[in-house]
């Protein structure tokens, strides 16, 4: 755009030396007025621009963005190697959430919580109510609940942070010692898995500590005939990292998971693990979508859509897989090793923070 603008001002001074003196004046007048037109358009184009900043102490206004500054500062405290940074949604918190809730017209709402006595009653949302979703196990997340799971505020904590860790592979910080912790006892334990995990992720720049705990937060301990193989057009076929896998049915969700890996290919849990790693690298992490958080909400416009693109209908997800990250950095004793989490900062919020 600045170039555009730059050649038609040379253009269009070439063209004034040619006019008489009384039209050039007004020709000026108007030219003036037409580029700074321009310079305003482009200057409220890039102030509408996503934008990340590295956190110094000091770069955040408070007033704009109430209670982030002294959360953040004491895991800077705490954790002195640990990097922050500012994510500039300029997205408005109430559209945020209007935008996360489901909707009457839609068949699968955005964010399911478990089917439990341990939640709230308005965490159901409105609408559906007691509506089951899924494998029955699930239902629709109010508004309450989803600002609750959103607000950074609540995760501005050494119990919730690493639903901020951006997810890529550090040298040292994530060491097999660490698979082992959470892959012992489950579908993926051995030390040919927990290696080709580590070299899978440092292959891909991505966290092996992620990879290993989206396969068990998906999977579960003991896995499932996704990832110990299901019959697809007469193929024993993987799909690990439940790709797909949606619907409101057990078999219909099978179904449409086998699909997916049938079409890539996958008849080997290896080849599913390596195409999973690559799916959720070009999928995500190469569109900004490269935390915990940002993969659950999809409040990143760089492929210039959102609230679309979102990995997991499970909206206590990110917490979870979070709790399992932490636990392994902390037994591999790497917890306090380089690591950068990205903050989101949202227009228009509230002072108050969103309650349970």
């Amino acid at each position: 755009m600045k170039e555009i603008i730059n050649n038609l001002i040379v253009k269009i001074g070439t063209t004034l030396n040619n006019i008489p003196k009384k039209a050039k004046i007004i020709s000026v007048l108007v030219i003036v007025l037409i580029v700074l037109c321009c310079f305003i358009f482009l200057w409220i184009t890039e102030s509408q621009k996503q934008k990340y900043v590295e956190y110094d102490g000091k770069n955040l206004k408070e007033s704009k963005y109430p209670g982030y500054k002294e959360l953040i500062d004491k895991l800077r405290e705490e954790h002195p190697n640990w990097t922050f940074t500012l994510f500039y949604t300029k997205l408005d918190w109430e559209e945020v959430i209007e935008n996360e809730g489901h909707k009457d017209n839609t068949e699968y709402p955005t964010n399911l919580i478990p089917d439990s006595s341990e939640y709230p009653e308005d965490w159901k949302c409105e609408i559906d109510k007691d509506r089951t979703f899924d494998n029955g196990t699930w239902l629709c997340a109010s508004d309450k609940a989803i600002k609750y799971q959103m607000d950074p505020r609540n995760i501005l904590n050494d119990e919730n942070i690493f639903q901020f860790a951006e997810l890529k592979y550090v040298e040292g910080a994530q060491t097999k010692e660490g698979i082992y912790e959470i892959t012992e006892g489950s579908f993926l334990e051995g030390d040919s898995i927990s290696e080709a995990l580590i070299q899978a992720g440092k292959n891909a720049n991505l966290d092996p500590y992620f990879i290993a705990s989206r396969l068990i937060q998906e999977q579960g301990r003991n896995g499932t005939v996704l990832s110990r193989g299901c019959e697809y057009k007469d193929t024993v076929v993987y799909n690990p990292f439940n790709i797909n896998a949606k619907g409101n049915s057990q078999e219909e969700i099978i179904q449409n998971a086998a699909q997916y890996a049938y079409e890539q290919g996958w008849d080997s849990l290896e080849k599913a693990l390596i195409g999973g790693v690559e799916f959720l690298k070009e999928g995500y992490i190469n569109v900004g979508q490269n935390t915990l958080y940002l993969q659950k909400f999809d409040v990143v416009n760089q492929d210039e859509s959102l609230y679309t693109h979102q990995y997991m209908q499970n909206l206590l997800a990110p917490q979870s897989e979070a709790n399992n990250m932490k636990e392994i950095y902390e037994a591999s004793n790497t917890v306090d090793a380089p690591l950068n989490f990205i903050i989101p900062l949202y227009e228009n919020m509230p002072e108050e923070v969103s309650e349970r």
